[in-house]
């Protein structure tokens, strides 16, 4: 079971505001892609169909807190850990660094496994599958 996960990437020039720097948005983006690296490295989608229906995990609450700028061509690596596992959501705390080892960022994001009927446009939490929830574990106290 995995808890924890390292995501590397480096920044786009799209991504970047007026003063070179990037927008404050593209960081939920940035916890974003890190949770479907995760998801994806343990062979699991964030997205899934089933009899005409959706499995989604969509965002209850999102928080970061910024210490120090990235700009374009920046290099930086996120640490996802997996903070809280309920029978229905996942909490990840992130912890954003730079090249240099700086911590520049940290972030949280909960989110809630929901059933999504398309035809009647109606979301319903759900229980996590048991091919989720047999892969996904709390990080031990000391790794937060």
């Amino acid at each position: 079971m995995a808890h924890e996960y390292r995501y590397r990437r480096r920044v786009e020039f799209s991504e970047t505001d007026m003063a070179g720097i990037v927008h404050f948005s593209n960081y939920f983006r940035y916890m974003e892609g890190a949770e479907v690296a995760f998801f994806r490295s343990l062979g699991l989608s964030i997205h899934n169909q089933r009899d005409g229906r959706v499995i989604g995990w969509p965002r209850v609450a999102a928080e970061c807190t910024y210490r120090w700028p990235l700009r374009f061509e920046d290099e930086f690596e996120i640490h996802l850990v997996v903070r809280k596992k309920t029978s229905r959501t996942l909490t990840y705390d992130f912890r954003f660094y730079d090249a240099q080892g700086r911590q520049i960022a940290t972030g949280s994001i909960k989110t809630a496994c929901v059933d999504f009927d398309p035809a009647t446009e109606k979301m319903q939490s759900m229980p996590i599958p048991e091919s989720v929830s047999e892969k996904i574990e709390e990080a031990p106290k000391g790794d937060l």
